[in-house]
């Protein structure tokens, strides 16, 4: 199983949100980039990271902090948060970062994905499938619209995708464990890489991931609350 230390910019600043409300904020670090170097440290072999800012606005304001983070490890980062264009798409790749996350723009426009992934390759797209009671939510969390995760991701896996990364939102920030029923779901309907998102909260959760024969798993405020040691989880899931 993979893992996926998370680092959340918003005003280039490291934070974690509770349920993806912008009003419920806590900062970690004003240096997003020395975070990365001690999740490297600690084994991680891939970093995933938010731009808040973006997500909400549609287009970045961090790519500085997210360029010293690329500069900062030499392990392959992901990015999601307002990639809404073949252009976006082209300048996160030119900052270094590996793969991008396309959630809002694959819901309106699924024919977009094709685009993205016949110009850069599937190894570089990723799909963020982001749901409240299974249904998707997009514009940073703040709009629900009437696609099913489901419905959604199988729709993608027509376009080509090879992986998406499914958000529980309402345990996002939430320590209250993931959804690993649907997260199952999900992998069991599509046959692709599901990367589960929100609510890890102990080395428990991580293990039920794992027995559920999930590809991968994202860690956040777990990690900065110190409730799953990353060095830890690598010897246990990463051998």
């Amino acid at each position: 199983m993979r893992l996926y230390p998370a680092i959340d910019i918003k005003d280039g600043q490291c934070v974690r949100l509770k349920k993806g409300l912008f009003n419920e904020v806590t900062v970690y670090s004003d240096k997003p980039y020395e975070i990365a170097k001690s999740f490297e440290a600690d084994g991680a072999k891939f970093i995933h990271t938010v731009d808040l800012d973006g997500a909400r606005g549609g287009s970045s304001v961090n790519a500085a902090a997210i360029e010293k983070i690329v500069n900062s490890v030499s392990v392959p980062v992901q990015l999601g948060g307002g990639i809404r264009t073949l252009e976006n798409i082209q300048e996160v790749l030119d900052l270094g970062v590996y793969r991008v996350i396309i959630g809002t723009k694959a819901v309106e426009n699924p024919e977009f994905i094709r685009e993205a992934i016949d110009k850069f390759g599937a190894e570089h797209i990723v799909v963020g499938v982001d749901a409240k009671d299974g249904m998707v939510a997009v514009e940073g969390w703040e709009k629900v619209s009437d696609k099913t995760a489901v419905a959604l991701a199988l729709a993608m896996k027509e376009m080509g995708v090879k992986t998406i990364v499914y958000t529980d939102i309402s345990r996002d920030g939430m320590l209250s464990g993931p959804n690993i029923e649907q997260t199952k779901f999900l992998s069991d309907k599509t046959g692709i890489d599901i990367i589960a998102s929100g609510g890890m909260s102990c080395m428990e959760d991580l293990r039920n991931v794992y027995k559920a024969g999930i590809h991968g798993a994202i860690m956040g405020k777990a990690l900065y609350e110190k409730k799953i040691i990353l060095r830890e989880a690598v010897a246990e899931f990463e051998k």
